[in-house]
């Protein structure tokens, strides 16, 4: 319920909700299904998790980050961090436990310029939201100084 200026309560009244904002993402997954083997897919239901919400598990569960930094690589509020990945938690849980296919789809998203979560230098991973084993500085690498 909105108060206006006059005083008048306008439940429903000409409001709009807020449009959602783009959330950043680096990270096109490859794979786009997975449901429970032996069973055709047109037989399963199918539940939908959303390119934000893949971005929010793989941030928190395997890059390890707290939810305030993974919030801002995403470019969201930290309370809106934390409902999309509950809600990516319930469908992955619902998949898993009810036997559904859960099928990777699109989302309010925009791709990071460069692949989050990969070593500069040498390709490989880093260390679950941390500097890389390496241990040299990516920025002087590409600017072609060896070190």
């Amino acid at each position: 319920m909105f108060i206006t200026t006059s005083g008048k309560d306008t439940v429903g009244e000409g409001t709009v909700p807020r449009p959602t904002q783009l959330r950043q993402v680096s990270l096109q997954p490859s794979i786009k299904a997975f449901k429970p083997i032996g069973i055709p897919l047109r037989q399963l239901e199918i539940l939908s998790l959303q390119l934000d919400e893949l971005e929010a598990i793989r941030l928190t569960d395997q890059e390890g980050l707290y939810q305030e930094e993974a919030a801002a690589r995403m470019g969201v509020s930290r309370v809106t961090f934390g409902r999309i990945l509950r809600e990516a938690h319930e469908k992955v849980a619902e998949a898993l436990l009810e036997g559904k296919a859960l099928v990777i789809g699109e989302g309010p998203v925009r791709f990071a310029p460069g692949a989050r979560g990969v070593c500069a230098v040498h390709g490989g991973p880093r260390r679950r939201g941390r500097a890389c084993r390496c241990g040299r500085d990516p920025d002087s690498v590409r600017q072609g100084e060896n070190t």
